[in-house]
C-alpha cells in the first residue's frame, strides 16, 4: 500500500506512535555499530532517524513506495540512500545488508510473504530481519476505537484485524515460512497523550492508511455518527492512549 499523503500528515497521525516504537524495535533487533541496515517501508523516516542516530548515516539505506514519503525522507536525511521501491522488489543485490527492518509496514505490503523473502534475500548469512505490526486483532492500536465504531454502526468496511502480522503469533509464522531461523517475538508499545478528543479525531481526515482512506470515503452523516460513537468509547479528555505492536526477529 502506497501512502499518497504529505509526510506531515503521517507525522501528526501515526508518527506520534512510530517514533516511540523505533528505539524498541532497534533494541530488539540487536544491531551494533558497523552494521549496514535497510529500512523497508521507511515512510517519512521515523525508524530511519533512529538508525542514523545509532549507526551513522553511512550505515543506513531506506526504501518506500510512496513518492511523497521518499521525498520527505531525502530532505530529512540527505546523506543516506533513499530509493522509491516496494518491499516486494528491493533494488539491491543479494546479501548486502547486516539487517533489514520493517516498522508498521508488513501488514500493508501487497504480498507480505514476497516482501519478507526480499528482506531475507538482501540480508547476509547470520544477519537479522525484524519488524513490527500493530495488534489490530486485539484491538489495541491507535486506530482501534475508530474501527470499533465503524463496525458497531454496520458500515460496509473491512478493518485491519485480518492483515498479515496483526494477531498474536502471526509474525512468527510469517518469518519462519520465509526461512528465518531462531525466530523470536516481543511486544513493543507506544503511549500518546491527547489534550482533547479532536486532537485524536482530526488526523483521521488526513487520509493516512486504511483508516484514513475509509474516513475520506464516508459521507457527512456517516462521519458524524462515527465521531459521536468514538467520543462515547474514548475516555473524557485529556486522555492517554496506549497501543501495542507485535515485533518479531529472525536470523538469516
Amino acid at each position: 500500500m502506497s501512502f499518497d499523503v504529505p509526510a506531515e500528515a503521517y507525522d501528526r497521525f501515526m508518527g506520534l506512535h512510530s517514533r516511540q516504537l523505533a528505539p524498541q524495535l532497534l533494541d530488539f533487533a540487536g544491531l551494533k555499530v558497523g552494521d549496514r541496515v535497510l529500512d523497508v517501508g521507511c515512510g517519512p523516516g521515523a525508524l530511519t532517524t533512529e538508525l542514523v542516530m545509532r549507526l551513522g548515516a553511512g550505515s543506513v539505506a531506506a526504501v518506500d513506495p510512496s513518492e511523497s514519503f521518499v521525498a520527505a525522507a531525502r530532505v530529512r536525511h540527505p546523506e543516506i540512500d533513499v530509493r522509491l521501491a516496494a518491499a516486494e522488489a528491493l533494488p539491491y543485490d543479494n546479501g548486502v545488508f547486516n539487517a533489514a527492518l520493517a516498522q508498521l509496514v508488513i501488514h500493508l505490503m501487497a504480498d507480505p510473504g514476497a516482501g519478507l523473502r526480499e528482506m531475507v534475500r538482501v540480508t547476509r548469512r547470520e544477519g537479522v530481519v525484524a519488524g513490527c505490526v500493530w495488534d489490530h486483532a486485539g484491538g489495541r492500536t491507535p486506530v482501534s476505537t475508530f474501527w470499533r465504531a465503524v463496525n458497531e454502526l454496520g458500515l460496509d468496511a473491512r478493518d485491519e484485524s485480518a492483515l498479515a502480522g496483526a494477531r498474536e503469533g502471526h509474525l512468527v509464522e510469517l518469518f519462519e515460512a520465509c526461512g528465518l531461523r531462531h525466530v523470536e517475538d516481543r511486544v513493543v508499545r507506544s503511549r500518546v497523550e491527547y489534550t482533547s478528543f479532536d486532537a485524536w479525531w482530526e488526523p483521521f481526515g488526513f487520509g493516512v492508511g486504511p483508516a484514513g482512506a475509509l474516513f475520506q470515503k464516508l459521507d457527512t452523516t456517516q462521519r458524524a455518527r462515527v465521531r459521536a460513537r468514538c467520543q462515547e468509547l474514548l475516555p473524557p479528555a485529556p486522555f492517554g492512549l496506549e497501543s501495542i505492536a507485535w515485533a518479531a526477529r529472525g536470523i538469516v
